[in-house]
This record gives structure tokens, sequence and C-alpha cells, in this order.
């Protein structure tokens, strides 16, 4: 007789769509290596080439001023602290050209929900690095900072934020701080946060104005099988709006789950092993069947486990994140170059590729003695 999770996985596999229910039953499981199996089948169907893309992007944490107060968060510093900081703009234009300098193409500027920003900060600073630097993509802030550029901006609506925010030079919207999208959860590591619904009317207002976006889930809050199965579910549910309401955007681009970092947080939790994150990758792809682009998390879970991703369900490692600090200072201290990219790719059996942050690809890295390769080694 077949087994509820090979029945599970067979549906999956003929193309069709399993349930909340069923993504529950998946993660009740323990037979991870055949979910990887079958989510490595599913992610040949959307990529049947064997290659795995990468960006070369630059963390910019513009501020760690921060008036949220997430429990979870080693990295900001409270309005008034003596450590508090917003990076000159003479300095972010430093970065940007250093990122473009070994032809990066892709800026991560992420901070706090710093109260003492105006709205015109973040849209002059966009339109400035847009002249400077039209080349760059901006892929950046994430939902939380979104809601505190309304919150400063004298009355403007959410989607009057997001598209001016978008007219300014803001191409593309990262999906930290979904966190998990259940507010049982989001309540106990950060009240002051947003419910998972103002997370997801960022999300959506992005995909409505013609910006794409990624996902995101972070695992390890003590949160349930169900509030995962159930953020899955929220986030098909509004890729699926993309099309049914003929959004001029393709919605989120990727989905990237990983793990909490708990050292130098005010929040203790046992770290979620290799496997449980292996598990909660091939899941994700098998469930959300309507996200092309599964990205590794190499940064929370080390390379090695990276390398393993890849015949997970991902496509895709991620960006090279020249700088980071956020992760970093919750203890997470994994650092890779491109050469190390390049070459962990090849071990895992795939060809590297640069890509943009649209997933259009750049540079396929056919030989190892490729002479570009020179040009992409960078030090941490």
């Amino acid at each position: 007789m077949i087994s509820p999770v090979d029945r599970i996985l067979d549906k999956a596999l003929r193309g069709e769509r399993i349930n909340a229910e069923e993504c529950v039953t998946l993660f009740e499981s323990d037979q991870i290596e055949k979910m990887g199996h079958v989510a490595n089948e599913i992610m040949k169907k959307w990529h049947p080439d064997p290659i795995a893309t990468f960006v070369i992007g630059r963390n910019i944490n513009y501020t760690n001023v921060c008036d949220t107060y997430c429990r979870f968060c080693a990295f900001y510093r409270a309005p008034g602290s003596k450590e508090g900081y917003v990076l000159p703009n003479e300095v972010i234009f430093q970065k940007i050209q250093e990122t473009l300098d070994v032809n990066g193409t892709e800026i991560l500027m992420q901070g706090g929900t710093n109260p003492n920003l105006p709205f015109s900060y973040y849209t002059d600073l966009l339109k400035e690095i847009k002249q400077r630097f039209p080349k760059i993509t901006m892929h950046s802030f994430s939902p939380a900072e979104i809601w505190k550029m309304k919150e400063v901006s004298d009355g403007l609506s959410l989607e009057e934020v997001v598209r001016q925010i978008h007219q300014a030079g803001l191409d593309s919207l990262p999906g930290g701080g979904a966190e998990i999208l259940d507010d049982r959860t989001r309540r106990k590591i950060s009240r002051l946060k947003g419910t998972w619904r103002e997370w997801m009317d960022v999300m959506q207002t992005a995909h409505k104005v013609g910006m794409t976006t990624t996902g995101t889930m972070v695992i390890g809050f003590g949160e349930s099988m169900e509030e995962r199965a159930l953020h899955l579910e929220r986030i098909r549910i509004a890729q699926d709006e993309c099309k049914q309401f003929n959004y001029p955007s393709r919605g989120f681009l990727a989905f990237i789950p990983w793990t909490f970092q708990p050292d130098n947080t005010n929040m203790k939790a046992e770290r979620v092993t290799p496997e449980q994150y292996l598990k909660t990758l091939a899941i994700s792809r098998i469930f959300l069947d309507n996200i092309p682009n599964f990205q590794s998390s190499w940064v929370t879970m080390g390379p090695e486990v990276g390398k393993q991703t890849l015949s997970y369900g991902c496509n895709d490692f991620g960006s090279t994140m020249i700088e980071e600090n956020v992760v970093s200072a919750a203890g997470a201290t994994h650092k890779v170059n491109i050469e190390s990219i390049l070459r962990i790719i090849r071990e895992a059996g795939k060809v590297p590729a640069q890509r943009d942050t649209q997933y259009n690809i750049l540079q396929v890295f056919h030989d190892e003695k490729d002479a570009v390769t020179r040009d992409f080694i960078m030090q941490n």
C-alpha cells in the first residue's frame, strides 16, 4: 500500500497542486532524501539545463537605527543610541562603485525602520544613485521599511508610497521580514513589526505597480508545522493573483527559506539542523508550483550545505553578498567570494552562471580556466 508521503510526492511529480494539509504531512515526515529528489525533479522542469546561477551583489546597511525592536535581531540600535548611524551618501556611492568595479549588478540596501528619516531621504537618495549609476539594480528595502516610509510620508497611501519609490529608482523589492506569515508567531518574536497581512500588502502593491519581488521564510522560531504550511500557502495565493489580476509584474521571482540565527539576540532557541533546513527547502519547491527560482541560503547554513541545496530544489546560489552585517551580527559568519562560488557550484555537478536580478543570464562559466574568473576574485 502506498504511503501518504509517497502519494503526495507522486501527485506533485505529476504536476498536480498539493494542499496545505498535505504540506503539513510532508513537514511531519523524516523522508528528507525522498522529498529532495522530488524537489530536484520539479526544479528540472523549470530549469532543464544543468546551470546554477548567482548574482554579484552587495549588501549596504544604510542605517542600523530601528524602532521595531525585534527580539531576534542583533544588528539594530534604538533611536538615540550612541551606536546608531546613517551612512553618508558619499559612502553609499563609494560602495556602489566598488560593486560595479567587480562586475556587480545588484545592491541590496536595507537597514532599520528609522523614524528620523523623512520619505524624501529615500526618494532623493534613489534618484541620485540612478543618476550616477544608471546600470545598477536597486533590489532594496523591506516591507517593514516601506511601512515606515508611509508613516513619515505626510499622509500618502501605501500604493502612492510604493509608486513613488519605484519611480525614484527602486527596481525590485526583497522579501525580508516575512519570518513566518502568521500573527501568533509574529507577535511572539516582534510585536511591532506588523501583521502578516501588512507584509503581504506591500508585496502585492509592488506587484500591482510593476515591481518584481522575492519571497522568504525563516524557520526556527518555535512555529508549528501548520504555520509553515500556511506561510507557503499565503505566498502561493499572492503569486496566483499576479496572473489572475493581470498585474504588470511576474510577482515573486524567487523564494528563499532560511533559519533563525539565535546568537547575540534576545531570543534563545535551538539552531535548526541542516536536515530540517533542506527538508523545508524541498517542501517549499514542491508546494510553490508557481515560483520559478529557489535560492540557497549559504549565508546562514554555510557553503557545504549550500552545495547540497542544488540537489534539493535550488537552481540559484543567491548573492555573493560582498558585504553583510545583519545575519553576521547574529553569529552566522559564512563568507564566500566569487571564486569559491564557482568552485562550489562545479563540485555540485552544475555549470555556474552569473545572472542579474531578473534572472537573465549574463555569463556562463563553462571552463574552470575561463580568464574572466580572474577578474571576479574578491576578498571578504
